[in-house]
């Protein structure tokens, strides 16, 4: 006996997903791409914008272990020591007077004809 108010239900079971940082970090990307709307971003990847902002809020946190992204750069050129290529010029009276490599020429000749007219 059916009638007008039978209803069929159909259940179904749902199973979570589980995002990977790598794929979190680039969801969050895409949000942060110029004229990007959150909620065309959430229905891209069927989620909601409210996961979104949860994940973002983790990731300024730094509260998932290996969330934030690292950058590696080489290594900066070495830049050589100042003492290398140092002179000392010991004048009268037991002063020094210290230059490198990186010395103006016109500072350092001032400094020296100064140095020579010292009477010590």
């Amino acid at each position: 006996m059916s009638g007008p108010h039978d209803v069929a239900v159909l259940v179904r079971v749902e199973r979570r997903r589980r995002w990977s940082d790598d794929e979190k970090l680039a969801i969050l990307k895409e949000t942060t791409e110029p004229g990007a709307i959150m909620a065309v971003v959430a229905r891209r990847h069927g989620i909601g914008t409210g996961q979104l902002y949860t994940w973002r809020r983790q990731l300024l946190r730094g509260a998932m272990a290996g969330f934030v992204p690292v950058e590696l750069v080489p290594d900066a050129p070495t830049v050589p020591s100042v003492s290398q290529g140092r002179i000392d010029i010991r004048a009268r009276g037991g002063f020094t007077v210290s230059v490198d490599s990186l010395v103006d020429r016109g500072a350092l000749k001032m400094v020296l004809e100064l140095v020579g007219e010292l009477e010590l």
